[in-house]
């Protein structure tokens, strides 16, 4: 009796996963969670249902916006990608889920501990390096520009104060060289990452307007920088003329 009342639960729990997929794949995000929900409580080893239920609550939740009731939807995105985690710890979607949502909430340190977790799941994943590059990025460009306004600097203006400098330096530099590295090893991943590049162009000028008594290590940032622009540009040109191609357009071939 108790096996086929066990049988019956799974099958019921596998037609409300099904349920759940057909409202999801609608947009009805609320009816949605209802079905995976169900799905769980019927069926607790269901993990494809938790991911879903999980996916379901980050489909509602809108980055950058601070109210409570989109906290929430973030929040039980992440603990139910956490409960995917308790069954099976290797799974790397959901730890990229949880650290995307971090990322959004702005917890920085939060969302790089999760992309570090998924870089050593799978460490030829460029996107989780590239992640961790950007948020070294953000939290050195926040203090910078706050002293900047603080001085009263123009935005093409490089910063003077040696005692700033100094300051930012020990505030963010390791974070800086942190952010290149991951960034330059995302490039050894995928070598046409024209994100990378970009963001590799960011971290280089956050280094050299920390420069302040070292003119020659900031004109050399400078023109690494410059040269990161470059290759971002040729990038996305490569890019779009592959493309193109692949679309089936093709330029007169002069005689």
């Amino acid at each position: 009796m108790t096996l086929t009342l066990t049988g019956c639960e799974k099958l019921r729990a596998r037609d409300q996963l099904n349920k759940g997929v057909a409202s999801y794949k609608n947009a009805k995000y609320e009816q949605a969670i209802t079905h995976f929900k169900n799905a769980v409580e019927l069926d607790p080893g269901l993990q494809n249902a938790k991911i879903y239920l999980a996916t379901a609550y980050l489909a509602q939740y809108i980055p950058g916006v601070d109210s409570p009731e989109n906290l929430q939807n973030a929040n039980a995105a992440i603990d139910e990608y956490k409960a995917v985690l308790d069954q099976d710890p290797k799974n790397v979607n959901s730890i990229k889920g949880i650290a995307y949502l971090y990322l959004q909430m702005k917890k920085f340190e939060d969302a790089k501990t999760y992309y570090r977790k998924a870089i050593e799941l799978d460490a030829n994943d460029p996107e989780a390096y590239y992640s961790v590059g950007v948020i070294d990025w953000t939290e050195a460009y926040q203090p910078r520009m706050e002293e900047r306004s603080k001085l009263g600097l123009r935005p093409d203006e490089p910063l003077k104060d040696k005692k700033v400098c100094a300051m930012l330096r020990d505030k963010s530099g390791a974070a800086i060289q942190e952010g290149i590295d991951n960034l330059n090893t995302a490039l050894t991943k995928r070598e046409d990452y024209d994100d990378a590049m970009a963001y590799l162009n960011l971290l280089y000028r956050e280094k050299a307007d920390r420069e302040c008594d070292e003119p020659e290590a900031r004109a050399a940032d400078l023109k690494t920088a410059d040269e990161w622009v470059d290759k971002t540009m040729a990038a996305k040109k490569a890019k779009a003329a592959k493309q193109s191609g692949a679309n089936g357009i093709t330029m007169d071939q002069g005689k």
